[in-house]
C-alpha cells in the first residue's frame, strides 16, 4: 500500500469540494470520489442531485457507500504526510523577504509552508501538524502559502473563491453559485487562469512588439540628432572658413584703406619737406647776401663801393613763392570708396557661393565602373577610389574597357537633366577629370577633347592645369585644387569645373552638343615612382553654405 502511495500525488487525495484530504470518502454512481459529508451537503442545497464534477444528474439520490480501498489508500497518506513533516520539521528555515511568514510563530517567524483559507492563517511545519492529525482541522481547505487570505474569501458567505462567473467576471465560492449567480456560467478558476494566461502571453507578446518599435523609433530618433549633429558640425566648418575668408578680405582692404591714407600723407610730407629745403636755402643764399650788403655800406673805400654795387643792388636769384603752398590731400570718400569696394569683394565671393551651392544640389551617388577601368589602374572595394598600380591584372579585354588611357568610368550615366559629383585630387601631380560620352574610343589612341568625346581639364607637373578644349586652354588658377567639382547641364550644353573649397569656377565648356549618354570620367594617371602614387577620391557632397 505504501509503494502504491508514493506513485500518487497529493492532488489525487483531495476532494474537490472542500479541496482538502478525503474524509470518509464516498463514490458516486459516475465514479468520482467526495468526503461523504460534503456531498450529501451539496445534494441537500442543491434542487438536482448532480455530480459536482462531469455534471450528470441523477433521478433519485443515489445511495452511498465508503469507498473502502480508497480510505486505506488515503490513510496511509496522512501517515506519510505527518512522518515527512515531522522528518523534515528540523530543517524549517526562517522566512526570508518576499517570502510569507508563519502567522502562529512567536519571535521568529518561520517560513510558512501551508495557508488554510478556513482559517485565513498561514503555517509552519511545525504549526500545520494539526490540519494534518485532527479530524476537525483535515475539512479545512490548504494551498500553498500567500498573504492576504482573507481576499481569497467570499465576503459574502465566507467561503473560498473557486470558481469564476463568466457573466459577472468575477471570482465566486460555490454558494454564489447556487445562490446570487445561479443562472449564470461558471469555470472553474484553474480553466480561467489558463485562458486568462494565455491572454496575458499574447498581451506580453504585444507589449513586447510595441517596445520594439520605440526602441526602434528612438534609434531612429537617435540617428536622427546624430545626422542634425553631423550637419551642423559641417556647417560650423564651412561658416568658418567662409567667415574666416571674409575677415581676411575686411582685413585686406582695412589696410588698404590704411596704406592709401599714410601714402597720402606721405606725399604731402614729401612736397612740404622738399618746399622747406629749397626756402632754407634760398634764406642761406639771401643771408649771404645780407652780410656782404652791410659789410659793403660800411665800407670807405669809394672805388670798392662803386665797382661792388651793381652786383649787389641786383634782385637775386630766388623764385616766386607766391602762389606756392602745401595743400592737405583730401580723404573725403576713402572709407566710403574703400567699403563700396568690399561690398562689390563680398558681394562676388556670395555669389561665387551660391553658384556653387546652386549646382550641388544637383549631387549624384557615383561609383566607379570596375568593367571600363585599365588593367592597372587599383579600385577599392566601394568603388569611390582609383589609383594606378605597378603590375598589370589579367582582366578580359571586354568592350567597355579602356585598354590605352589609364581611365575609368562612373556606373552612372546621364542623358537628360543636369548632375553634379566632386573628387578629391589633393597630394596628386597628375590628374584627368570630367566627363566622355559613351561611344568614345577606348580602344585606340585618340586625341582627348570634346570632338572625340572629352569634356575634361588635367594637371600636370604638379602646377600645370590646362582645359583639354581642343586646342587645350592654359589655366592660371591662384590656388591648386584639392577637391574639384564637376557640374552637366545636358540640355544647356554645359560642363563646368568647381574649385569646392574656394568656391571658384575653374572652367566651364558652353555650346556642348550632347545626343547620347555621358559617363563621369577618371584618370588617375601613372603613379611615377610613388610620386603621384595618391588616389582620385570620389567624396560625398557637403553643402558649401
Amino acid at each position: 500500500m505504501s509503494a502504491a502511495s508514493c506513485l500518487l500525488s497529493e492532488d489525487q487525495f483531495l476532494c474537490s469540494i472542500c479541496l482538502d484530504v478525503f474524509t470518509d470518502p464516498v463514490s458516486t454512481p459516475c465514479g468520482h470520489n467526495f468526503c461523504k459529508n460534503c456531498i450529501n451537503e451539496h445534494w441537500n442545497s442543491n434542487d438536482q442531485y448532480l455530480c459536482p464534477l462531469c455534471k450528470k444528474v441523477f433521478n433519485t439520490r443515489p445511495e452511498l457507500h465508503i469507498n473502502t480501498l480508497l480510505t486505506e489508500v488515503v490513510s496511509q497518506f496522512r501517515q506519510e504526510a505527518q512522518q515527512k513533516a515531522s522528518s523534515s520539521s528540523s530543517e524549517q528555515q526562517a522566512a526570508k523577504p518576499g517570502e510569507v511568514p508563519c502567522d502562529v510563530c512567536t519571535g521568529t517567524k518561520l517560513k510558512a509552508l501551508k495557508s488554510c483559507l478556513v482559517c485565513l492563517t498561514s503555517y509552519c511545519e511545525t504549526h500545520l501538524e494539526p490540519h494534518l492529525t485532527k479530524s476537525v482541522l483535515k475539512r479545512h481547505q490548504l494551498m500553498d502559502p500567500v498573504e492576504n487570505l482573507e481576499d481569497r474569501m467570499c465576503k459574502k458567505h465566507d467561503k473560498p473563491l473557486e470558481l469564476f462567473c463568466k457573466t459577472d467576471h468575477t471570482c465566486v465560492c460555490l454558494l454564489c453559485s447556487v445562490l446570487d449567480h445561479k443562472t449564470h456560467e461558471f469555470v472553474p478558476l484553474k480553466e480561467e487562469y489558463e485562458g486568462k494566461k494565455a491572454e496575458l502571453g499574447k498581451t506580453e507578446a504585444e507589449i513586447q512588439e510595441m517596445i520594439q518599435k520605440r526602441r526602434l523609433k528612438i534609434q531612429k530618433i537617435k540617428h536622427s540628432v546624430d545626422l542634425s549633429k553631423e550637419a551642423a558640425d559641417r556647417e560650423k566648418a564651412e561658416g568658418v572658413q567662409v567667415f574666416t575668408a571674409l575677415k581676411e578680405s575686411v582685413e585686406r582692404s582695412l589696410n588698404e584703406l590704411i596704406e592709401t591714407i599714410e601714402e597720402k600723407q606721405r606725399t604731402t610730407e614729401k612736397q612740404a619737406e622738399d618746399f622747406i629745403k629749397e626756402l632754407e636755402q634760398e634764406i642761406s643764399e639771401l643771408k649771404k647776401r645780407s652780410s656782404e650788403v652791410e659789410k659793403l655800406s660800411h665800407s670807405e673805400d669809394h672805388l670798392h663801393l662803386l665797382q661792388n654795387f651793381l652786383s649787389l643792388k641786383a634782385a637775386p636769384s630766388t623764385k616766386d613763392w607766391t602762389e606756392v603752398s602745401v595743400r592737405p590731400p583730401s580723404y573725403e570718400g576713402t572709407v566710403a570708396k574703400a567699403v563700396a569696394q568690399l561690398e562689390e569683394k563680398l558681394s562676388k565671393q556670395m555669389k561665387k557661393l551660391i553658384e556653387l551651392k546652386r549646382v550641388q544640389q544637383y549631387a549624384v551617388d557615383v561609383t566607379l565602373d570596375p568593367d571600363t577601368a585599365h588593367p592597372d589602374l587599383i579600385l577599392s572595394a566601394d568603388g569611390k577610389q582609383v589609383n594606378c598600380g605597378d603590375v598589370r591584372k589579367n582582366l578580359p579585354d571586354n568592350p567597355e574597357r579602356c585598354s590605352l588611357y589609364h581611365c575609368v568610368l562612373g556606373k552612372q550615366s546621364l542623358s537628360s537633366g543636369r548632375f553634379y559629383f566632386e573628387v578629391q585630387v589633393k597630394e596628386k601631380t597628375k590628374w584627368e577629370l570630367g566627363v566622355a560620352r559613351e561611344s568614345i574610343n577606348r580602344k585606340g589612341k585618340i586625341t582627348v577633347s570634346p570632338q572625340n568625346g572629352y569634356w575634361t581639364i588635367w594637371l600636370r607637373n604638379g602646377n600645370k592645369y590646362k582645359a583639354l578644349a581642343g586646342p587645350a586652354v592654359r589655366l592660371s588658377l591662384k590656388s591648386q585644387p584639392q577637391k574639384v567639382g564637376v557640374f552637366v547641364d545636358y540640355e544647356e550644353g554645359l560642363v563646368s569645373f568647381y574649385d569646392v573649397d574656394a568656391a571658384t569656377l575653374i572652367y566651364s565648356f558652353t555650346g556642348c552638343s550632347f545626343t547620347e549618354k555621358l559617363y563621369p570620367y577618371f584618370n588617375p594617371c601613372l603613379n611615377d615612382g610613388g610620386i603621384n602614387s595618391a588616389p582620385l577620391i570620389i567624396c560625398p557632397v557637403n553643402q558649401t553654405v
